[in-house]
């Protein structure tokens, strides 16, 4: 059950395909903290998943580095179909192996992410008995969580018997998940969805 130290074994799923309306276009993804993209900060941070599936553009296509923790790249079929139908792409593929008890879900745009996800998984190797969402100023975080993967595949089976995830919302997808607040460090889940929070957080502004 456990990886490196007392880890619980988890994949991930890091959803990286928005349409950054508010950056003008600019995809959160390649944006750059300290010479790294927060692509590539956030795959290094869950790079001892042992399933790690980006939904978003593939960096390499356009002669990017390869990422941390070698992920695959998938895309929700339509693309821009909103946060639920991109984790459902993203948690089903690879559908048919054994998955690891936990999957943790964050956004890409997180620069904080690595002490997000060590919080997190500590708090998983602690309790086993519900999914973890983080709590950061009073507000849960859906898109910077660990969710018990069977209660996460149970979830995704239930809306795709009844139609599809494309638009859904976040709460509906989650609403049969039992979830346990997890407070998490002050600023640890924000992220860039302005040049305003860019600056803020250090982001390289073009």
């Amino acid at each position: 059950m456990r990886t490196g130290g007392d880890r619980p074994r988890f994949d991930a799923v890091i959803l990286a395909g928005g349409r950054s309306s508010r950056l003008g276009g600019v995809p959160k993804a390649g944006l750059v903290v300290e010479g790294v993209t927060l692509l590539e900060r956030t795959c290094a941070a869950l790079a001892d998943a042992g399933q790690m599936v980006v939904v978003g553009p593939d960096p390499r296509a356009d002669g990017g580095r390869a990422m941390p923790g070698a992920p695959s790249f998938v895309r929700e079929e339509p693309a821009f179909t909103g946060p639920a139908a991109a984790l459902v792409a993203g948690f089903r593929t690879g559908a048919g192996r054994r998955r690891a008890p936990w999957c943790a879900v964050v956004a890409c745009d997180m620069p904080r992410v690595a002490e997000l996800v060590d919080v997190l998984l500590a708090e998983a190797a602690a309790d086993e008995d519900a999914s973890l969402v983080a709590v950061d100023g009073g507000r849960a975080q859906p898109l910077a969580a660990l969710y018990r993967s069977d209660d996460l595949a149970a979830a995704v089976d239930a809306i795709l018997a009844t139609g599809t995830a494309d638009n859904l919302s976040m709460r509906s997808l989650l609403a049969s998940v039992r979830t346990r607040p997890v407070p998490v460090p002050p600023g640890t889940t924000h992220d860039v969805d302005t040049w305003a929070d860019a600056r803020v957080l250090g982001v390289d502004v073009p």
